[in-house]
């Protein structure tokens, strides 16, 4: 049996994929209502495929509890933010949970830590609590890193194609938990030490922060000289060894957006192109505001409540706003006193912020600004429904005249 703790977006379908694939599992979590909505039959976000994988994974006979099991197996799935003031990681949903399976575990169990962590955290946060119980780590309890690397919208593919890292003190054990991730992962699984995997996860995220990072940076550059980023990105993409990613209104979720300041906080003065590569990338929702401003001048617009925001997700086409832009842009916009423009995201079916739309058609009727946020299916099916408006495009989607881009 396996206890996977943490059943979000990373922990539940990590849970599902295994019980739809022989394992005996019980999924655990300390929301209550989480736990209670999950026994009722319902998924607790929208995620493509991830509805049938749910009941498929209830007729093999998979369990959600509150509580704790006593088994051979845990995969700690938990959130992993870090601390905005000295960019380290907060570990502490890492070191309840671990401190709960040590409550429970038989000696034997392996603790495989799915949540990414930053390079050390296993030895800083994890070793001391198994050895504060009496544990003998390799003997008594055997610690295991396996990074997840799935990304919402597409996590049910992901989780079955793409390739893992397992980091274990041992190869013998890493060899035991990659033969539990194949019951389902049909991608290379690469065995390792544990410090090498949390260092792999937290480079994967980097590497594309920075490529995003480059990308605004030419936004900016090109705009201030009247230049077209990105036809000046597909004529130099053309080349057979560049690959520059598209600009943006900032970077959000759980990953790009946190993962980097790991490694500037545990590497002060070393980490200085990750460090630039972070400022740019969280600068970008201000400057979109920037944008803004500047086009109501020139338009003659001086109501706020005349600006419509398309999206609030991080990406297109998921229910995830961990991060957000757009929730990035409206607390700038509360710092500096401002508020009233219109929101609406056809994915986010809950009010989360003031002025939140649910009717794609009462939002295009209250304003005369839209600025798209995120790339979702609807507003590119449903272009021609922002004809007259005045556009402000930061995804580069639309190819209607007189629009503006970054």
């Amino acid at each position: 049996m396996v206890n996977v703790i943490g059943l979000g977006y990373i922990g539940l379908p990590t849970a599902l994929m295994l019980a739809t694939h022989g394992v005996e599992v019980v999924g655990t979590d300390y929301n209550k209502e989480l736990v209670s909505q999950l026994n009722a039959g319902e998924i607790t976000f929208e995620e493509e495929g991830l509805y049938d994988l749910f009941v498929n994974a209830i007729s093999k006979g998979i369990k959600f509890s509150t509580e704790y099991i006593s088994t051979m197996v845990y995969i700690v799935a938990v959130p992993t933010p870090y601390d905005k003031n000295s960019k380290k990681i907060d570990a502490c949903y890492v070191i309840q949970a671990v401190k709960n399976v040590m409550e429970v575990c038989p000696k034997g169990a392996i603790v495989i830590i799915e949540s990414t962590v930053s390079p050390g955290t296993i030895d800083k946060f994890v070793r001391p609590i198994v050895e504060a119980n009496g544990f003998v780590i390799g003997e008594d309890i055997h610690l295991v890193h396996a990074p997840e690397r799935i990304i919402p919208g597409n996590m049910v593919y992901e989780l079955k194609h793409n390739s893992r890292t397992i980091g274990s003190d041992s190869k013998a054990i890493g060899e035991r938990v990659k033969e539990l991730y194949s019951s389902f992962c049909e991608g290379e699984i690469v065995v390792t030490d544990i410090r090498t995997a949390e260092m792999t996860k937290v480079v994967e995220n980097t590497f594309r922060d920075i490529n995003i990072a480059y990308a605004n940076e030419l936004a900016k550059i090109c705009h201030s000289d009247n230049m077209d980023v990105y036809e000046i990105i597909r004529i130099a993409n053309k080349h057979p060894r560049v690959n520059i990613l598209s600009p943006g209104p900032g970077v959000g979720g759980h990953c790009i957006s946190v993962d980097p300041w790991f490694l500037v906080g545990d590497y002060p003065g070393l980490a200085n192109i990750i460090l630039a590569a972070r400022k740019i990338n969280d600068s970008m929702p201000e400057y979109v505001l920037e944008r803004i401003h500047d086009i109501m001048k020139e338009k003659g617009i001086k109501d706020v409540s005349r600006v419509g925001l398309y999206g609030l997700t991080y990406k297109e086409d998921v229910d995830d706003v961990r991060e957000s832009p757009t929730l990035q842009m409206l607390r700038c916009m509360e710092r500096h006193l401002a508020s009233g423009v219109k929101v609406y995201d056809p994915w986010v079916k809950k009010d989360i912020v003031e002025n939140q739309y649910h009717d794609f058609d009462e939002f295009l009727n209250n304003v005369d600004i839209v600025v798209i946020l995120v790339a979702h299916s609807e507003i590119k099916e449903k272009m021609y429904k922002l004809k007259g408006k005045i556009i402000l495009d930061t995804r580069n989607i639309c190819d209607l005249e007189g629009r503006y881009r970054l």
